[in-house]
């Protein structure tokens, strides 16, 4: 049998059960014609690079399937009446890839990259401490300036 990856992009508003359930319906769709789901890969809702059907985001789904041409005929077939499923990609692959896709190992560099900001100094950004800062002395209270004054 053939190995096949076969991504889909579910609409934005959808809710993560949702899209779920649109994989589990490819998952079974591929399982009653006599092939195998090897990995479900759900790398969540990104942005896109063009709106696609009033769509800024949408949901990614990966499939790594292992079955007949007919078999990815259908699914395709099924994805292409499916309201919620803006685009669709199947190919097919020499061997699958072991271990997580380069997408979701990306998601993860992304998660520790944020995780060592965040843990740093307090909240101050990219910006180094700059000390106690004695130098300026007591600055007086300024009076409020209203908006009317800002803007004439």
């Amino acid at each position: 049998m053939a190995l096949y990856e076969h991504v889909f992009l579910a609409r934005q508003d959808l809710a993560q059960a949702q899209v779920d359930a649109l994989a589990e319906n490819a998952t079974r769709i591929v399982t009653e014609n006599q092939g195998r789901v090897v990995k479900t890969e759900n790398w969540g809702l990104r942005s896109l690079a063009y709106r696609i059907a009033k769509n800024r985001k949408a949901h990614y789904v990966m499939l790594e399937i292992e079955a007949p041409g007919d078999v990815v005929a259908e699914l395709e077939r099924q994805t292409q009446i499916n309201e919620d499923v803006i685009r669709y990609m199947t190919v097919r692959v020499d061997a699958l890839e072991e271990g997580p896709t380069v997408m979701m190992r990306k998601q993860e560099r992304d998660r520790e990259r944020r995780g060592d900001r965040e843990g740093g100094r307090e909240g101050r950004g990219d910006r180094p401490d700059r000390g106690e800062r004695s130098d300026r002395g007591d600055r007086p209270d300024r009076p409020r300036r209203d908006r009317e004054e800002e803007a004439a």
